[in-house]
Protein backbone atom coordinates (compact mmCIF):
# COMPACT_ATOMS: atom_id res chain seq x y z
CA UNK A 1 0.00 0.00 0.00
CA UNK A 2 2.45 2.37 0.89
CA UNK A 3 4.66 1.46 -2.01
CA UNK A 4 1.87 1.98 -4.08
CA UNK A 5 1.34 5.45 -2.46
CA UNK A 6 4.39 6.28 -3.10
CA UNK A 7 4.40 5.22 -6.72
CA UNK A 8 1.41 6.97 -7.33
CA UNK A 9 2.79 9.97 -6.28
CA UNK A 10 5.82 10.27 -8.24
CA UNK A 11 4.05 9.11 -11.44
CA UNK A 12 1.75 12.59 -10.71
CA UNK A 13 5.19 14.66 -10.44
CA UNK A 14 6.59 13.36 -13.58
CA UNK A 15 2.71 13.96 -15.37
CA UNK A 16 2.65 17.52 -13.73
CA UNK A 17 6.50 18.23 -14.46
CA UNK A 18 5.55 16.82 -18.70
CA UNK A 19 2.34 19.27 -18.46
CA UNK A 20 4.34 22.77 -17.21
CA UNK A 21 7.09 21.26 -20.07
CA UNK A 22 4.32 21.93 -22.63
CA UNK A 23 2.82 24.12 -21.11
CA UNK A 24 6.01 26.42 -22.30
CA UNK A 25 5.63 25.50 -25.85
CA UNK A 26 2.01 26.46 -25.72
CA UNK A 27 2.76 30.26 -23.82
CA UNK A 28 5.39 30.78 -26.72
CA UNK A 29 2.89 29.72 -29.34
CA UNK A 30 0.61 32.07 -28.16
CA UNK A 31 2.67 35.08 -27.28
CA UNK A 32 3.88 34.98 -31.20
CA UNK A 33 0.28 35.08 -32.33
CA UNK A 34 -0.36 37.94 -29.94
CA UNK A 35 2.21 39.83 -30.95
CA UNK A 36 0.68 40.12 -33.98
CA UNK A 37 -2.09 42.20 -32.80
CA UNK A 38 -0.94 44.81 -30.53
CA UNK A 39 -4.11 46.82 -29.75
CA UNK A 40 -5.15 43.36 -28.82
CA UNK A 41 -2.52 43.80 -25.87
CA UNK A 42 -2.25 47.51 -25.69
CA UNK A 43 -6.55 47.40 -24.67
CA UNK A 44 -6.68 44.36 -22.89
CA UNK A 45 -3.08 43.40 -21.21
CA UNK A 46 -1.16 47.03 -20.91
CA UNK A 47 -4.76 48.78 -19.91
CA UNK A 48 -6.94 46.41 -18.73
CA UNK A 49 -4.71 43.88 -16.43
CA UNK A 50 -1.54 45.26 -15.90
CA UNK A 51 -2.76 48.32 -14.32
CA UNK A 52 -4.46 46.43 -11.64
CA UNK A 53 -1.41 43.99 -11.40
CA UNK A 54 0.95 46.36 -11.02
CA UNK A 55 -0.82 48.31 -8.61
CA UNK A 56 -1.43 45.70 -6.17
CA UNK A 57 2.26 44.90 -6.65
CA UNK A 58 3.24 48.88 -6.14
CA UNK A 59 1.15 48.80 -2.86
CA UNK A 60 2.28 45.51 -1.27
CA UNK A 61 5.94 46.16 -1.63
CA UNK A 62 6.13 50.48 -2.22
CA UNK A 63 5.85 51.37 1.48
CA UNK A 64 9.25 48.46 2.37
CA UNK A 65 11.89 50.71 2.75
CA UNK A 66 14.44 47.89 0.87
CA UNK A 67 14.20 45.87 -2.23
CA UNK A 68 12.00 42.66 -2.15
CA UNK A 69 12.69 41.84 -5.54
CA UNK A 70 15.94 41.51 -4.83
CA UNK A 71 15.79 39.39 -2.03
CA UNK A 72 13.35 37.18 -3.93
CA UNK A 73 15.93 36.80 -6.54
CA UNK A 74 18.56 35.87 -3.73
CA UNK A 75 16.52 33.18 -2.31
CA UNK A 76 15.22 31.76 -6.11
CA UNK A 77 19.13 31.50 -6.75
CA UNK A 78 20.08 29.94 -3.51
CA UNK A 79 17.33 27.20 -4.03
CA UNK A 80 18.45 26.40 -7.71
CA UNK A 81 21.99 26.54 -6.55
CA UNK A 82 21.00 23.92 -3.87
CA UNK A 83 18.76 21.75 -6.08
CA UNK A 84 21.10 21.31 -8.73
CA UNK A 85 23.90 20.25 -5.63
CA UNK A 86 21.33 17.84 -4.50
CA UNK A 87 20.81 16.28 -7.63
CA UNK A 88 24.33 16.32 -9.01
CA UNK A 89 24.82 12.67 -8.66
CA UNK A 90 21.60 11.55 -11.00
CA UNK A 91 22.16 13.77 -14.13
CA UNK A 92 23.07 10.64 -15.65
CA UNK A 93 20.74 8.21 -14.48
CA UNK A 94 17.38 10.28 -14.12
CA UNK A 95 18.45 12.84 -17.29
CA UNK A 96 14.89 12.71 -18.20
CA UNK A 97 13.03 13.69 -14.70
CA UNK A 98 15.96 16.32 -14.27
CA UNK A 99 15.25 17.75 -17.93
CA UNK A 100 11.77 17.83 -17.21
CA UNK A 101 12.29 19.38 -13.82
CA UNK A 102 14.29 22.74 -15.32
CA UNK A 103 11.66 22.92 -18.07
CA UNK A 104 9.15 23.22 -15.70
CA UNK A 105 10.64 25.75 -13.95
CA UNK A 106 11.79 27.99 -17.41
CA UNK A 107 7.94 27.23 -18.00
CA UNK A 108 6.67 29.09 -14.77
CA UNK A 109 8.85 31.73 -14.88
CA UNK A 110 8.07 32.43 -18.55
CA UNK A 111 4.53 32.21 -17.56
CA UNK A 112 4.77 35.09 -14.21
CA UNK A 113 7.10 37.02 -16.22
CA UNK A 114 4.56 37.95 -19.05
CA UNK A 115 1.94 37.64 -17.08
CA UNK A 116 3.34 40.20 -14.34
CA UNK A 117 4.89 42.39 -16.81
CA UNK A 118 6.68 41.73 -20.07
CA UNK A 119 3.50 41.30 -22.11
CA UNK A 120 3.86 45.23 -22.58
CA UNK A 121 6.66 44.54 -24.81
CA UNK A 122 4.03 43.62 -27.86
CA UNK A 123 2.01 46.72 -27.37
CA UNK A 124 1.11 49.84 -29.47
CA UNK A 125 4.67 51.39 -29.97
CA UNK A 126 4.55 55.56 -28.70
CA UNK A 127 5.27 56.04 -32.40
CA UNK A 128 1.71 55.31 -33.06
CA UNK A 129 -0.27 56.38 -29.97
CA UNK A 130 1.35 59.55 -29.82
CA UNK A 131 1.00 59.86 -33.51
CA UNK A 132 5.12 60.76 -33.71
CA UNK A 133 6.68 60.31 -37.31
CA UNK A 134 9.25 57.39 -36.95
CA UNK A 135 11.89 59.02 -39.20
CA UNK A 136 14.20 62.08 -39.51
CA UNK A 137 16.83 63.95 -41.70
CA UNK A 138 20.12 65.63 -40.96
CA UNK A 139 18.64 68.78 -40.70
CA UNK A 140 15.89 68.06 -38.02
CA UNK A 141 18.45 66.34 -35.85
CA UNK A 142 20.58 69.31 -36.45
CA UNK A 143 18.11 71.98 -35.53
CA UNK A 144 17.06 69.58 -32.39
CA UNK A 145 20.66 69.18 -31.44
CA UNK A 146 21.02 73.45 -31.55
CA UNK A 147 18.06 73.61 -29.54
CA UNK A 148 18.76 71.43 -26.23
CA UNK A 149 22.52 72.79 -26.93
CA UNK A 150 20.98 76.18 -26.06
CA UNK A 151 18.59 74.60 -23.48
CA UNK A 152 20.81 72.80 -21.64
CA UNK A 153 23.63 75.66 -21.49
CA UNK A 154 20.62 77.73 -19.84
CA UNK A 155 19.60 75.38 -17.16
CA UNK A 156 23.69 74.86 -16.38
CA UNK A 157 23.83 78.75 -16.30
CA UNK A 158 21.03 78.84 -14.01
CA UNK A 159 22.52 76.46 -12.08
CA UNK A 160 26.32 77.30 -11.92
CA UNK A 161 27.55 80.72 -12.82
CA UNK A 162 30.54 79.76 -13.77
CA UNK A 163 30.34 77.59 -17.25
CA UNK A 164 33.41 75.30 -16.67
CA UNK A 165 32.27 74.26 -13.54
CA UNK A 166 30.12 70.47 -13.44
CA UNK A 167 26.96 70.42 -11.73
CA UNK A 168 26.96 68.02 -8.54
CA UNK A 169 23.36 67.25 -7.48
CA UNK A 170 22.62 68.27 -3.74
CA UNK A 171 19.72 66.14 -2.90
CA UNK A 172 19.70 62.64 -1.31
CA UNK A 173 18.84 59.85 -3.24
CA UNK A 174 15.80 59.18 -1.25
CA UNK A 175 14.70 62.70 -1.65
CA UNK A 176 14.79 62.54 -5.67
CA UNK A 177 12.77 59.32 -5.56
CA UNK A 178 10.39 61.77 -3.75
CA UNK A 179 10.58 64.39 -5.80
CA UNK A 180 10.31 62.54 -9.32
CA UNK A 181 6.55 62.01 -8.97
CA UNK A 182 6.31 66.25 -9.60
CA UNK A 183 7.45 65.63 -12.81
CA UNK A 184 5.14 62.52 -13.68
CA UNK A 185 2.29 64.75 -11.98
CA UNK A 186 2.65 67.73 -14.24
CA UNK A 187 3.16 64.86 -17.06
CA UNK A 188 0.11 62.96 -16.45
CA UNK A 189 -2.04 66.09 -16.78
CA UNK A 190 -0.77 66.39 -20.60
CA UNK A 191 -1.08 63.23 -21.31
CA UNK A 192 -3.35 60.96 -18.47
CA UNK A 193 -1.46 57.33 -20.24
CA UNK A 194 1.56 58.51 -18.36
CA UNK A 195 -0.33 59.03 -15.10
CA UNK A 196 2.35 57.65 -12.09
CA UNK A 197 0.70 56.88 -8.70
CA UNK A 198 1.71 53.97 -5.97
CA UNK A 199 5.12 54.82 -6.25
CA UNK A 200 7.47 51.83 -5.23
CA UNK A 201 11.03 53.03 -5.68
CA UNK A 202 13.92 51.38 -4.51
CA UNK A 203 18.15 51.46 -4.35
CA UNK A 204 19.04 48.10 -5.65
CA UNK A 205 20.38 45.77 -3.20
CA UNK A 206 22.61 44.41 -5.82
CA UNK A 207 24.29 48.02 -7.20
CA UNK A 208 27.86 46.68 -6.96
CA UNK A 209 27.25 43.57 -9.36
CA UNK A 210 24.92 46.21 -11.91
CA UNK A 211 27.70 48.31 -12.42
CA UNK A 212 30.19 45.78 -13.35
CA UNK A 213 27.02 44.79 -15.44
CA UNK A 214 27.08 48.01 -17.03
CA UNK A 215 23.32 48.66 -15.91
CA UNK A 216 21.96 51.76 -13.98
CA UNK A 217 19.35 50.07 -12.53
CA UNK A 218 15.81 47.72 -13.86
CA UNK A 219 12.24 46.81 -13.24
CA UNK A 220 11.93 44.01 -11.23
CA UNK A 221 8.89 42.67 -13.17
CA UNK A 222 7.68 39.74 -10.37
CA UNK A 223 7.58 42.88 -7.57
CA UNK A 224 7.27 45.41 -9.90
CA UNK A 225 10.08 47.73 -8.24
CA UNK A 226 11.80 50.12 -9.82
CA UNK A 227 15.34 49.25 -9.00
CA UNK A 228 17.63 52.08 -9.23
CA UNK A 229 21.29 51.62 -8.67
CA UNK A 230 23.04 53.90 -6.42
CA UNK A 231 26.60 53.99 -6.99
CA UNK A 232 25.91 55.95 -9.88
CA UNK A 233 27.05 59.46 -10.76
CA UNK A 234 24.44 62.24 -8.70
CA UNK A 235 23.75 64.86 -11.79
CA UNK A 236 21.90 62.25 -14.05
CA UNK A 237 20.36 59.78 -11.25
CA UNK A 238 17.26 61.51 -11.39
CA UNK A 239 16.94 60.65 -15.22
CA UNK A 240 17.85 57.12 -14.43
CA UNK A 241 14.96 57.18 -11.45
CA UNK A 242 12.61 58.68 -14.22
CA UNK A 243 13.35 55.55 -16.98
CA UNK A 244 13.00 53.00 -14.52
CA UNK A 245 9.68 54.45 -13.41
CA UNK A 246 8.68 54.61 -16.92
CA UNK A 247 8.93 51.28 -17.12
CA UNK A 248 6.88 50.39 -14.79
CA UNK A 249 3.78 52.25 -15.72
CA UNK A 250 3.91 49.54 -18.26
CA UNK A 251 6.68 50.66 -21.29
CA UNK A 252 8.89 47.79 -21.93
CA UNK A 253 10.40 49.28 -25.04
CA UNK A 254 13.96 50.56 -23.80
CA UNK A 255 13.78 53.84 -26.44
CA UNK A 256 10.22 54.89 -25.34
CA UNK A 257 11.42 54.11 -21.20
CA UNK A 258 14.43 56.92 -22.04
CA UNK A 259 11.38 59.26 -23.83
CA UNK A 260 9.09 59.18 -21.01
CA UNK A 261 11.98 59.73 -18.78
CA UNK A 262 12.92 62.73 -20.51
CA UNK A 263 9.86 63.93 -20.71
CA UNK A 264 9.37 63.31 -16.88
CA UNK A 265 12.61 65.08 -16.19
CA UNK A 266 12.34 68.43 -17.93
CA UNK A 267 8.53 68.85 -17.16
CA UNK A 268 9.69 68.55 -13.19
CA UNK A 269 9.91 72.00 -11.74
CA UNK A 270 13.07 71.52 -10.35
CA UNK A 271 16.32 72.37 -12.09
CA UNK A 272 18.33 69.74 -11.54
CA UNK A 273 15.96 67.60 -12.86
CA UNK A 274 15.76 69.74 -16.00
CA UNK A 275 19.27 69.30 -16.22
CA UNK A 276 19.55 65.72 -15.66
CA UNK A 277 17.19 65.37 -18.65
CA UNK A 278 18.55 68.17 -21.27
CA UNK A 279 21.98 66.79 -20.66
CA UNK A 280 20.92 63.17 -20.94
CA UNK A 281 19.47 63.82 -24.33
CA UNK A 282 21.70 66.19 -25.20
CA UNK A 283 24.66 63.16 -24.89
CA UNK A 284 22.58 61.13 -27.39
CA UNK A 285 22.41 63.62 -30.36
CA UNK A 286 25.85 64.19 -29.65
CA UNK A 287 27.15 60.45 -29.76
CA UNK A 288 24.72 60.12 -33.13
CA UNK A 289 26.67 63.28 -34.50
CA UNK A 290 30.00 61.58 -33.57
CA UNK A 291 29.23 58.51 -35.58
CA UNK A 292 27.83 60.38 -37.90
CA UNK A 293 30.26 63.08 -39.02
CA UNK A 294 32.94 63.48 -36.67
CA UNK A 295 33.93 67.40 -38.32
CA UNK A 296 30.43 68.27 -37.01
CA UNK A 297 30.64 66.69 -33.94
CA UNK A 298 33.14 68.61 -32.94
CA UNK A 299 31.79 71.91 -33.95
CA UNK A 300 29.26 71.34 -32.10
CA UNK A 301 31.40 70.49 -29.12
CA UNK A 302 32.22 73.61 -29.17
CA UNK A 303 28.64 75.69 -28.43
CA UNK A 304 28.62 73.36 -25.45
CA UNK A 305 29.48 75.02 -21.88
CA UNK A 306 32.88 73.40 -20.46
CA UNK A 307 30.97 72.36 -16.82
CA UNK A 308 28.29 70.25 -19.09
CA UNK A 309 30.86 68.46 -21.22
CA UNK A 310 32.72 67.74 -17.60
CA UNK A 311 29.56 66.31 -16.33
CA UNK A 312 30.02 64.04 -19.54
CA UNK A 313 33.63 62.88 -18.82
CA UNK A 314 32.36 62.31 -15.17
CA UNK A 315 29.98 59.85 -16.24
CA UNK A 316 32.30 58.16 -18.31
CA UNK A 317 34.77 57.93 -16.08
CA UNK A 318 32.25 55.82 -13.66
CA UNK A 319 31.48 53.57 -16.55
CA UNK A 320 35.13 52.94 -17.38
CA UNK A 321 36.35 51.74 -13.93
CA UNK A 322 33.83 49.13 -13.68
CA UNK A 323 34.28 47.99 -17.38
CA UNK A 324 35.33 44.53 -17.65
CA UNK A 325 34.70 41.33 -19.56
CA UNK A 326 31.49 40.41 -17.28
CA UNK A 327 29.92 43.56 -18.88
CA UNK A 328 30.35 42.79 -22.41
CA UNK A 329 28.94 39.24 -21.38
CA UNK A 330 25.92 40.66 -20.04
CA UNK A 331 25.34 43.35 -22.94
CA UNK A 332 25.73 40.40 -25.49
CA UNK A 333 23.06 37.83 -23.36
CA UNK A 334 20.54 41.64 -23.05
CA UNK A 335 20.93 42.71 -26.81
CA UNK A 336 19.67 39.10 -27.62
CA UNK A 337 17.00 39.51 -25.00
CA UNK A 338 15.95 42.51 -26.15
CA UNK A 339 15.93 41.24 -30.06
CA UNK A 340 13.45 38.63 -29.15
CA UNK A 341 11.09 40.44 -27.21
CA UNK A 342 10.41 43.01 -30.77
CA UNK A 343 13.26 45.52 -29.80
CA UNK A 344 15.15 44.62 -33.15
CA UNK A 345 18.65 47.53 -32.54
CA UNK A 346 18.66 45.26 -28.98
CA UNK A 347 20.98 47.82 -26.97
CA UNK A 348 20.71 49.96 -29.89
CA UNK A 349 17.00 50.57 -28.58
CA UNK A 350 17.97 52.55 -26.17
CA UNK A 351 19.06 55.60 -28.24
CA UNK A 352 16.10 54.93 -30.62
CA UNK A 353 14.61 57.74 -28.45
CA UNK A 354 16.06 60.37 -30.24
CA UNK A 355 13.67 59.78 -33.02
CA UNK A 356 11.28 60.27 -30.57
CA UNK A 357 12.58 62.99 -29.46
CA UNK A 358 13.06 64.99 -32.45
CA UNK A 359 10.10 64.55 -34.39
CA UNK A 360 8.05 64.97 -30.96
CA UNK A 361 9.65 68.40 -31.04
CA UNK A 362 9.94 69.35 -34.52
CA UNK A 363 6.74 71.84 -33.99
CA UNK A 364 7.19 72.54 -30.29
CA UNK A 365 9.67 74.32 -28.09
CA UNK A 366 11.87 72.88 -25.42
Amino acid sequence: MVYYIYNTKITSMKSKKVVLSLFLIVQIVVLQILSFFPEFIERYYSNGLYPIVSKISRTLFGWIPFSIGDVVYFVVIFMILRWFVLNRKTWKTEWKSNLLMVVSGISIFYFLFHLLWATNYHRVPLFEKMHIEREYNDADLMAFTQKLIVKTNEIHSKLEKTDSIKITNPYSQELIFEMTLNGYHNLGKEYPFFKYDDPSIKKSLISLPLTYMGFGGYLNPFTNEAQVNDKLPMYNFPFTVCHEMAHQIGYASESEANFIGFLSTVKNKDLYFQYAGYSYALKYCLRNWRIQDEKIFEELKKKIRPGILKNYEESDAFWLQYNTPIEDGFKVFYDNFLKMNKQEEGLESYSKFVNLMVNYYKEKEL
